[in-house]
């Protein structure tokens, strides 16, 4: 069991981590180095010897290998990025980068995505070496810089350039998973990921024939974009369910007494009521226009105009997008991704699985553990490249009326410091059970 030390120091952590701004603007405008050093020299006293690696100065990551008393078992990765996404402070009720703890609650940007999780890894380590505790299996600790854009600089980095740091990893554990979900009516649900789908970030071009804005013209680029990013923003996607969600919906189901009929999924999700939100995102492929760029002048038709779609794909459905883009732009618009990662299916009924559900039904006996797939997409997308299978587990313990989802890039993310002691106590037992 963690100590009451690694309590204290879970919120001093978080606390410090949050006051590094590493806010990462994309074009690779961010310095994650401040916080990589302050994680790396936290490791280092507990007797780890991590290494900072860069492949653009400043953007830098930290790996630190704990050994494992069974060298013939496989290795675990456990991992978390220092970036965080940018923060209006005129927005917030307090300064984003305070750290400031208030009310039992510690506040800033960072605060639950995932800075928390990495203060959690940083109090069990060095918990266990007050302790003299040694893992069964190897844990591989990773800090990355980039997560929040291309992931370029940091797990992209790490996998292509130095995957000699995670040899015999075959797992992996990181954000967005085992947090609390109230479903308002008193059910406390802790949905572990296992599974993301995949990212395709678009820029359409379409192009035309410049001219004067008060001639006719049948080229026009920006009325060609806007038809086609119409046609993407309506279009209805067919169902499409992978391994992780059917056995979410499933489990959701026995959970509240609901026939768990897949022939029509849009009316299960509508009698598991609150609970569906968990599943709704992730049953079909989606696409949604974000970015608009067209013209310079009101009276000038431009020759050209661009476009970005958020698109995301689940895992098998990836020609299906594709197809399905090709049609929706049309031949008028061009369309190429920005930014691509593969989807991810992780098993269910692995031990690996077991374990974690144990872990939070040992602290949270009134919770119900489901399997989930993200809708997004996380480090773990690069980290697959090395063959290593990724859930997302940052065990959280919210209170109701929390909303966990809403402050992920929100305003006002914060979290509160029995949800870290919870999530030290959870993380403790699955790392020594692992």
């Amino acid at each position: 069991m963690a100590d009451e030390r690694a309590l204290d120091e879970v919120v001093t952590f978080t606390s410090d981590l949050i006051r590094f701004d590493t806010t990462n603007r994309g074009g690779g405008d961010c310095q994650e180095r401040p916080a990589a050093e302050y994680a790396a020299a936290r490791l280092a006293e507990a007797g780890l010897e991590p290494v900072l690696l860069e492949r653009t100065p400043g953007r830098t990551n930290v790996v630190a290998r704990l050994e494992g008393t069974d060298p013939s078992a496989d290795a675990l990765l456990v991992h978390g990025h220092l970036d965080v996404v940018p923060a209006e402070a005129a927005d917030w009720s307090v300064h984003p980068f305070s750290g400031e703890v208030r009310d039992g609650v510690v506040w800033g940007r960072g605060a639950v995505d995932m800075k928390n999780m990495d203060a959690m890894i940083l109090a069990v380590v060095r918990a266990w070496a007050r302790e003299g505790v040694r893992p069964r299996r190897d844990v591989v600790i990773a800090f990355t810089a980039d997560e929040e854009a291309s992931a370029e600089d940091g797990s992209g980095f790490l996998a292509d350039r130095h995957a000699d740091l995670f040899e015999g990893c075959t797992e992996g554990i990181s954000e967005s998973g085992a947090f609390t979900f109230h479903d308002g009516s008193g059910r406390q649900i802790y949905p572990i990921a296992a599974g993301e789908r995949g990212t395709a970030w678009l820029k359409l071009t379409a192009r035309g024939r410049a001219g004067h804005g008060s001639k006719v013209n049948r080229e026009n680029a920006v009325t060609r974009l806007a038809a086609a990013i119409t046609r993407i923003g309506e279009h209805q996607w067919p169902l499409r369910l992978t391994p992780t969600v059917r056995a979410a919906l499933g489990e959701l189901a026995a959970l509240y007494g609901i026939e768990p009929d897949l022939s029509d999924v849009d009316a299960l999700l509508d009698k598991l009521g609150t609970a569906g939100k968990l599943v709704e995102a992730t049953v079909r492929n989606s696409a949604n226009p974000t970015m608009l760029d067209a013209g310079y002048k009101v009276n000038v038709i431009p020759g050209e105009a661009v476009a970005h779609v958020d698109g995301r794909y689940l895992s098998g459905a990836e020609d299906e997008f594709r197809a399905t883009m090709d049609r929706l732009t049309g031949p008028d618009v061009d369309w190429e991704f920005a930014h691509h990662e593969v989807a991810l299916q992780a098993p269910v009924d692995s031990p690996t699985f077991a374990l974690m559900r144990a872990a939070v039904e040992e602290f949270a006996p009134e919770g119900h553990v489901v399997p989930y797939c993200m809708s997004g997409g996380t480090d773990a997308k690069q980290f697959s490249r090395l063959g290593i299978t990724g859930y997302g587990f940052a065990p959280l313990k919210l209170p109701e009326g929390f909303d966990y989802q809403a402050l992920f890039h929100g305003v006002d993310e914060r979290v509160p410091v029995e949800a870290l002691h919870f999530g030290v106590r959870v993380l403790d037992r699955f790392l020594r059970t692992a």
